[in-house]
């Protein structure tokens, strides 16, 4: 085969080093890595897109002719050697061109870059991992930082605002409220067996797009995707899952082109049935160990169901409890910076909604490993909604705001409760874009040296600040983690801050694998803040130097790892695990347990017996 030219290879993953557990090209006296002559061996060297070995035993499949290139598992283009043509009956069907999955990335990588709209290149990926499954998760893993924010936030909540015109091939499970009664049946319809993790939503609350009904299938996609990207969980064993109950967007009920149930949205005795039945019939299919995650639930139903079904299934909201894990990550982190305890900070949150509540709830547990009571603890909490902030005497508390309600007089806005309190941390997740104004982040500068700002909301639009104005008032003091990326900030004094990005993604797919591994039957909150503190370790000092709260994104797939087999060391100590006998080496249990998006071998094991064994018998 041709080789791959220096230059080209260089942007196959656009990053140099080599990393533990990936394959590295490296240069041999004479010749630069994979044939290249050696005038480029001078180029670093280059990290594949993959770990894994490139010597694999053959996979046997009975599938022949079209049913091998329909299927996305199966498909590898024209990865395809004559030899596996031949014998599964596809000659014929491909161009006569055999490339390597190298190349084939570079070929994808070449059309993605002449587009420009990211929802041109989210339909590119989504119709990659429609065709070849293998090649679209080494294209992920290539370059996590560059393709993140395409397939999940920000690029996935215009995809699902245009979910019915980018609809390409089904990617789910569309169950509804006229299905009550039959959701056994319809779990019979997804073609996997094996399911290990589930996520579901209803469409109601859409990162902070609010009610998308039928189109809110693009987040458990896109969120599943990243299990497997990040966390290695295995692709055919993740079912996308959407609750159709109607919706009350009535933009999509006027739509003639809307693709989901048009009716209000039904609540009540039968919504809850209906989440019974589907809890019910999930684990009596797939098992008790089956994980699921809901996602996008609206408040109203979010802690409900959590609370419901925590002690009785392997289930986690990452809304609640996932954005606490990667926000409390954060705030360890920057207590590096600060020099100080949680305990000595004060947090006034701009929301008190699923993100808000779940923070703060992982905020006690913390500052009790400090020694502080959950009293005292949420003493430290302020929380300013739609009313402004809550105080004790409010109106209209529901139980989970009345935990952070003081005795101080009512503030009306989060100008005021800032200039009051004076915090020394403010966390944004009401999805009110521009909500930290320059009066705010001014005031927070000038009673902290190091003041901690998070404009947590998705997608970028919602943002209470950008990166470059938190920085830019605070001149360079500013503690800043965003939910949505932000790029680079030069200041006039020549420092450069790289915004951390408080993404979930550090925490899902690292606390799925850990979880499917060993059989955790429940998933605790203390899971939550072990994963927490995992991601704050994994921080270093040159990281926190370039205004980084969370490990680069692209060593995300070895952040997940190593919070996997925290997970699966605290399982096994405190007797929470159901896999046994407990594995010597959690590591390689982990390790084991990791999807590869190398090819597999579909060449015939052939072999001949000793000639007189193979004589043919004549009359």
């Amino acid at each position: 085969m041709n080789s791959i030219p220096g230059r080209a290879a260089m942007s196959l993953c656009r990053r140099s080093a080599a990393a533990g557990g990936m394959r590295v090209f490296t240069a041999s006296p004479g010749h630069s890595a994979g044939g290249m002559p050696t005038d480029r061996a001078s180029l670093p060297a280059v990290r594949v897109c993959h770990s894994g070995t490139s010597h694999k035993p053959s996979v046997n499949t009975k599938k022949r002719g079209y049913d091998i290139t329909r299927n996305p598992h199966l498909n590898k283009g024209m990865a395809f050697t004559l030899e596996e043509r031949l014998q599964l009956g596809i000659h014929g069907l491909l161009p006569p061109c055999f490339l390597s999955q190298d190349v084939q990335v570079l070929r994808v990588m070449k059309s993605y870059e002449t587009r420009s709209n990211p929802l041109d290149k989210y339909i590119l990926l989504m119709t990659l991992q429609d065709r070849n499954e293998k090649l679209f998760y080494r294209l992920l893993t290539s370059d996590i930082e560059e393709f993140m924010p395409i397939v999940y936030t920000p690029t996935v909540g215009l995809a699902c605002q245009q979910y019915g015109l980018a609809f390409r091939r089904p990617r789910g499970l569309f169950i509804t409220i006229h299905d009550r009664g039959h959701i056994a049946t319809m779990l019979n319809s997804w073609p996997e067996e094996d399911i290990k993790a589930i996520v579901v939503t209803d469409g109601e609350r859409i990162l902070g797009l609010g009610d998308l009904g039928s189109y809110g299938m693009g987040i458990p996609v896109g969120k599943l995707a990243l299990y497997t990207a990040c966390g290695g969980v295995r692709p055919q064993q993740c079912l996308p899952v959407l609750l159709d109950v109607g919706t009350d967007n009535q933009t999509l009920l006027d739509d003639p082109l809307y693709i989901g149930l048009r009716h209000k949205r039904i609540r009540g005795k039968e919504y809850d049935e209906l989440i019974d039945e589907f809890m019910q019939a999930v684990t009596d299919k797939y098992g008790m160990n089956c994980l699921i995650q809901f996602e996008d639930f609206a408040n109203s139903n979010a802690f409900r169901i959590l609370n419901k079904y925590r002690n009785r299934y392997c289930t986690f909201n990452d809304d609640i409890q996932g954005t606490a894990s990667v926000a409390v990550a954060g705030l360890l982190a920057a207590l590096k910076i600060t020099k100080n305890k949680l305990l000595d900070h004060t947090f006034v949150f701009q929301g008190a909604g699923e993100a808000a509540l779940g923070i703060a709830h992982l905020l006690i547990m913390a500052m009790a490993k400090e020694g502080l009571s959950s009293e005292e603890a949420a003493k430290r909490i302020w929380m300013v909604d739609s009313k402004g902030l809550i105080v004790k005497g409010r109106s209209h508390l529901n139980h989970e705001k009345e935990e952070f309600a003081h005795d101080h007089p009512h503030l009306k806005t989060l100008e005021d409760v800032v200039h009051v309190i004076k915090p020394t941390a403010i966390i944004g997740v009401a999805a009110i874009g521009g909500a930290f104004t320059e009066k705010i982040i001014k005031d927070m500068a000038s009673f902290n040296e190091r003041p901690i700002i998070f404009a947590l909301s998705n997608p970028t639009s919602k943002a209470e600040c950008t990166a470059e104005q938190c920085y830019k008032l605070t001149e360079g003091r500013g503690i800043f983690a965003s939910g949505s990326p932000f790029d680079k900030v030069m200041l006039a004094d020549g420092r450069t801050f790289y915004p951390g990005q408080g993404n979930n993604a550090y925490v899902f797919p690292g606390v799925a694998l850990g979880v499917i591994a060993c059989g955790v039957r429940h998933i605790s909150d203390d899971v939550f803040l072990t994963t927490a503190e995992a991601i704050a370790d994994m921080v270093t000092e040159e990281n926190l130097a370039e205004g980084r709260l969370y490990p680069p994104l692209n060593n995300i797939r070895e952040v997940s790892f190593k919070i996997a087999v925290k997970i699966v060391n605290y399982a096994y100590k405190h007797n929470i695990a159901s896999l046994y006998p407990e594995p010597k080496d959690k590591e390689a249990f982990v390790l084991s347990h990791v999807y590869s998006p190398d090819y597999d071998s579909f060449t015939l094991d052939t072999y001949n017996w000793p000639l007189e064994a193979m004589n043919v018998q004549d009359v």
